[in-house]
């Protein structure tokens, strides 16, 4: 296994993929890339073709920019970055679906298309690595696990674009699309090793759904949603409780959902709220259903900044790896995070590098975060980090 990660700063977007494809210390059989809106997402493609004819490629928008192992690249909202993995002995399919109005199909279907597209009939992935829409996660997640089982990790995150504007996309070997679900199908040649975190931990402060349909959060203890959440963040939102955007506001006091424990400590699913509708409904980033019991996260510039370091060092250590051991990693980090501590991003980029040993690492900023928690289930959250290690 040897991975290479490159990136380049370069405005045009033909020169851009060039620049970094000129960077690869290997001969690639799978990129994996990731460049914003700000670049020409349809010159990418043509341009990654063109160079590397015949090399499946996995690519999809990430908010700003992307990071590497070198730091973080965005300048006025274009960055474009890319992971090449050269690997004889493994196997790589990518697959892809139109999501519509079937995300359980789409899920069913990209699947088997990246297993077929693998070669590895009948024989369920190590890793599933997934780039899809905001919107219909959950779904996606259901139909691959139809597939393949619960007990192969699914990771990955939504296409994102710089400004909630619905201008996301996706592109492989056949082209470019804004509705698609794409995924690749993993047999590396190594072991891997994963961990799906955030930088957030839980108060004291604790409700019940009462009232939910998919992801609009009406009730909370029998009241408006956006009521109780004021309460509980001490006015966080209090010019929205009938209506508004409170993606930003809401950013350092998510909503989370315990999904179990490894190792004495508790797993959370977090739950961003984005916005609030007349009614005084929570809209969020991620399905809520009656029944469930909510606690209110809380952040901070600091734990955000540190805590992608600490993923990384926990995906180590589940797999019993040192950085020596490893050949590089794939990083989600939640755009709303990156957002919120733009200008430490070079920071946060250390911290992984750090703990990786400067071994070559991929980072998008995602509207949607899948990860696998260790010794629990697939999910798909808000406001998180998913890292997944290769072996040497």
């Amino acid at each position: 296994m040897n991975i290479s990660t490159t990136y380049s700063m370069q405005q045009d977007s033909a020169s851009a993929v060039k620049d970094a494809l000129a960077q690869l210390e290997n001969s690639p059989s799978l990129l994996v890339v990731y460049a914003s809106v700000g670049h020409n997402i349809n010159v990418v493609y043509e341009t990654l073709s063109a160079e590397k004819p015949g090399v499946a490629i996995h690519g999809g928008t990430s908010c700003l920019g992307a990071m590497t192992q070198a730091g973080f690249h965005a300048a006025d909202g274009v960055g474009l970055a890319l992971m090449s993995f050269e690997d004889e002995a493994g196997n790589y399919g990518v697959g892809t679906a139109e999501i519509g109005a079937d995300p359980v199909a789409a899920g069913v279907a990209a699947i088997q298309n990246a297993i077929a597209a693998s070669g590895r009939f009948g024989e369920p992935p190590t890793l599933v690595w997934i780039t899809g829409v905001p919107g219909s996660e959950e779904a996606v997640q259901q139909g691959i696990q139809s597939v393949i089982g619960s007990q192969v990790p699914i990771a990955g995150g939504s296409s994102a674009d710089n400004a909630v504007a619905g201008e996301w996309m996706q592109f492989t070997n056949q082209g470019v699309t804004a509705n698609n679900l794409v995924v690749t199908a993993m047999y590396p040649s190594t072991k891997i090793s994963f961990a799906f975190h955030s930088g957030y931990w839980p108060t004291e402060t604790v409700g019940k759904v009462t009232k939910a349909n998919g992801r609009t959060l009406a009730e909370i203890d029998g009241r408006p949603a956006a009521d109780v959440y004021n309460e509980w963040t001490n006015g966080q939102i209090e010019d929205h409780v009938r209506g508004g955007n409170v993606l930003a506001d809401s950013t350092m006091f998510p909503l989370g959902r315990k999904v179990g424990e490894y190792a004495g400590f508790a797993n959370y699913q977090l739950i961003h709220p984005a916005g609030v509708d007349e009614a005084g409904a929570l809209n969020t980033f991620a399905d809520v259903e009656e029944g469930t019991e909510l606690i209110l996260m809380n952040g901070s510039e600091t734990s955000l900044i540190s805590r992608a370091g600490r993923v990384a060092q926990t995906a180590l250590n589940a797999g019993h790896l040192d950085p020596e051991d490893i050949s590089g990693a794939l990083v989600i980090y939640c755009a709303g995070c990156m957002l919120a501590v733009q200008d430490k991003m070079d920071a946060v980029a250390s911290e992984i590098k750090t703990a990786l040993g400067a071994k070559p690492f991929l980072g998008t900023f995602t509207f949607g975060e899948q990860g696998c928690f260790i010794g629990g289930d697939n999910y798909h959250g808000n406001l998180m980090i998913s890292v997944v290690i290769f072996g040497k």
